[in-house]
This record gives structure tokens, C-alpha cells and sequence, in this order.
């Protein structure tokens, strides 16, 4: 098993131009410190729904009521702040900020527990046809790779994406090496387990986080399977 950087092509380098956007950079840096309720109002304000900032303020009390704590309010302000400035941005471009920023988060949090972390890489194996798609993120460690797929939400997950992260776990153990493969979903748990109940393809050993446990990329490989416990 061997890594390639991804071959750029049109679409590639204008979308190199979005993950170098310094929106996406603030986005991942503070959502990389985010509570989950912080996490949850940038999911939703990101949404582009409603861009009053009052409306917001008055959605999460806990982060901007009066009982909530001055620097809890600094934070909870400064997520809004951003959020509101990716939803800003059009519908078809906000799509692709969301998506960089979850990759730049994946990212950040990786990078917290190991150097060996990488971006835009396809994953090789000796008598098989190389992949389509690279995956978004991957730590290239002696002893334990893993290959990350990232997502906005739960309506990413699909069965191509499932059996590529299933084949590439599968090429690997034939092999003799270990490759951890893993969804990270900006979404809630079950909003995923309700998407993936509706697939066929093969998960149970892809691991899956969560907009409610993506904060343990920092600390470890993901627990939980997209299938299972």
C-alpha cells in the first residue's frame, strides 16, 4: 500500500482556491475548540436560512442569555460571526466552504496527535485499478494509517462513497496492513445512522464521527462503527 497526491485538474485548483480562503482557515480554528453547542448553531447558521444574527442569539440562550458566561458569549459570537460570513456566500459556493471547512477541521485535529497527516491523497495497492476519488484527509503512519472521508452532512453518505472506504480497508489487510477508513460527518448522529440504514453497502468495519464526537480526532482513531458499536 502506498499514498499519491491526487492529480489536479480544473475543478481541483479552483477548489484549491477555496480551502486557501482564510474564511475556511478562522472557521477551523475555531470550531476546532467548539463546544458541541457551538458546533451545532455553526451547522445551522451555515445553513444560509436566516441571517439575522438576533435570530440566532435568540435560537441558542445558552451561549448568549443572560446566565450564559462572558467569554461563553465571546466564543458562541465569534462562531456566529463566521458562520454567518460562510452562509453569506451563495448558494453554491457556501457548499463548497462547508465542505472545505470540515476537511480543514478534520485536518486540525489530526494534526494535534500526529505529523503524519496529509491532504488530497489516493491510496494505492499493487494489481488494483487506482481509485476515482482521493481521500480528503489521511494520516500516512507506520503501523496505522487511516484515510478520512469528509462530509457536511448526513446526505453525503452514499453507497460509492461506503464501498470505496470498505475496498481500500479490505486492499489493505490483504496486504498486511492495517488502514483505518472513516466517515467525519458535520451532523448529527442520527441523522447518520437514519442515512445509513438506508445504504447496502458494505460499513461494518468503517468507522464514523460525528458532529458530536469529532473533537476525538485530536486523541484517537475513531471508535465507533458506521455500523454497529
Amino acid at each position: 500500500m502506498r499514498f499519491q497526491d491526487a492529480a489536479l485538474d480544473a475543478r481541483a485548483i479552483v477548489y484549491q482556491r477555496i480551502q486557501a480562503d482564510a474564511l475556511v482557515e478562522r472557521a477551523a480554528t475555531l470550531l476546532a475548540d467548539a463546544t458541541t453547542t457551538e458546533r451545532l448553531l455553526a451547522r445551522a447558521a451555515m445553513n444560509g436560512e436566516r441571517s439575522d444574527p438576533a435570530v440566532w442569539r435568540d435560537m441558542f440562550p445558552t451561549l448568549f442569555g443572560a446566565a450564559a458566561e462572558p467569554a461563553l458569549r465571546q466564543r458562541g459570537a465569534a462562531v456566529l460571526e463566521v458562520s454567518l460570513a460562510v452562509a453569506d456566500r451563495g448558494e453554491q459556493t457556501r457548499s463548497q466552504f462547508r465542505g472545505a471547512i470540515v476537511e480543514a477541521l478534520t485536518e486540525r485535529l489530526l494534526r494535534r496527535r500526529s505529523d503524519a497527516v496529509r491532504r488530497e491523497r489516493r491510496v494505492l495497492f499493487d494489481g488494483v485499478a487506482a481509485e476515482i476519488h482521493p481521500y480528503d484527509v489521511t494520516v500516512e503512519a507506520d503501523g496505522g494509517a487511516e484515510a478520512y472521508d469528509c462530509k457536511w452532512g448526513a446526505r453525503g453518505i452514499n453507497g460509492e462513497v461506503l464501498l470505496q472506504l470498505d475496498q481500500a480497508r479490505s486492499h489493505a489487510a490483504g496486504e498486511g496492513v492495517r488502514l483505518t477508513v472513516a466517515l467525519v460527518v458535520f451532523d448529527a448522529l442520527r441523522s447518520c445512522l437514519v442515512r445509513l440504514a438506508r445504504e447496502t453497502a458494505p460499513a461494518a468495519e468503517t468507522r464514523l464521527t460525528t458532529l458530536e464526537t469529532i473533537a476525538e480526532l485530536s486523541r484517537r482513531t475513531p471508535a465507533r462503527r458506521a455500523r454497529g458499536r
